[in-house]
């Protein structure tokens, strides 16, 4: 019974990640579409993933788990996001957002890979 109580409210969690995830996208998105362009750009500086992610594991794994976790994306944000953003800032009134975007995550995932392979190695 316990187990299954459990699950349960573990599935609760799932659920409310999904959607605080979708309402920041949508909430992105809307601001930008009816006039409101700062409160987007802020919206979407908002760290919804690492807000809920850090929740569960440091429920799962700890305080510790998630400061390592946050130490590896604070220095991969510099190495992989920056650029990624720079390409879609530079690139899309050049070859179209779409375009843009899979150039920016071509280049952003094979900086974040070999990041990681460094880090790994160092750290």
């Amino acid at each position: 019974m316990c187990a299954g109580l459990l699950h349960y409210f573990q599935m609760i969690e799932y659920i409310f990640a999904f959607l605080a995830g979708g309402t920041f996208t949508l909430l992105v998105t809307v601001l930008e579409i009816y006039g409101f362009p700062t409160l987007s750009r802020v919206a979407a500086l908002f760290p919804v993933v690492t807000w809920l992610s850090y929740l569960f594991i440091g429920h799962i794994d700890g305080a510790l788990a998630v400061s390592r976790h946050a130490h590896f994306v604070m220095l991969g944000t510099l190495v992989a996001w920056m650029p990624y953003m720079f390409i879609i800032y530079y690139f899309a009134p050049r070859i179209g957002v779409a375009r843009a975007i899979v150039l920016g995550i071509v280049v952003f995932l094979l900086l974040a890979f070999g990041f990681a392979a460094v880090y790994n190695k160092w750290v």
